[in-house]
C-alpha cells in the first residue's frame, strides 16, 4: 500500500492520485525472503510481483523510478534520462 513518496529522503504523504506520478513496476525478490504474493519461476529461485510506487510533484520533477539489472526498484535522477534521449 502506498503511504509516502518513493524518494527515501522525502516525507510527502500520498493522498490523491492527481498529485505526483504513479508507477507500476515488476519487483523481483530472491526466494529466501519470498512472500505469499510473489510468483515462483518454477524452480524456486526468484519471485516477482507487481508493485506501485509514487513520487510527489516535487520529486517527480527531478527523478523517476527505474528497475536495476537485478530487478530491484530505485529512484534515479531524471536528468540522466533526458540527456540520453
Amino acid at each position: 500500500m502506498l503511504s509516502k513518496c518513493a524518494n527515501p529522503s522525502c516525507t510527502a504523504a500520498f493522498l490523491y492520485l492527481h498529485e505526483g506520478k504513479l508507477f507500476r513496476m515488476e519487483v523481483v525478490q530472491p526466494s529466501d525472503g519470498a512472500q505469499e504474493d510473489f510468483k515462483s519461476d518454477g524452480n524456486g529461485r526468484t519471485t516477482q510481483r507487481l508493485e506501485y510506487f509514487w513520487l510527489c510533484d516535487a520529486c517527480a520533477a527531478q527523478m523517476t523510478i527505474v528497475r536495476t539489472a537485478t530487478g530491484r526498484v530505485k529512484t534515479a535522477p531524471l536528468m540522466a534520462f533526458r540527456a540520453a534521449s
